[in-house]
């Protein structure tokens, strides 16, 4: 996969579990540990993609 490709991927996937914690917090019972896992993993992606973008500055 090309580093834009990958790039793009990521984007993809920080956007999805946006969409999943938004989701969660909706519901009327929704579950802290579940957004917590989500949130986590959300910030795991945006640190991956800084990290490639910055390679692709260089």
């Amino acid at each position: 996969m090309t580093t834009e490709g990958h790039i793009a991927a990521l984007e993809r996937r920080h956007q999805e579990l946006d969409r999943e914690i938004q989701t969660e917090m909706q519901r009327s019972t929704y579950d802290d540990m579940r957004i917590t896992a989500l949130k986590r993993k959300k910030l795991v992606v945006k640190d991956e993609l800084t990290k490639a973008k910055g390679s692709v500055a260089h």
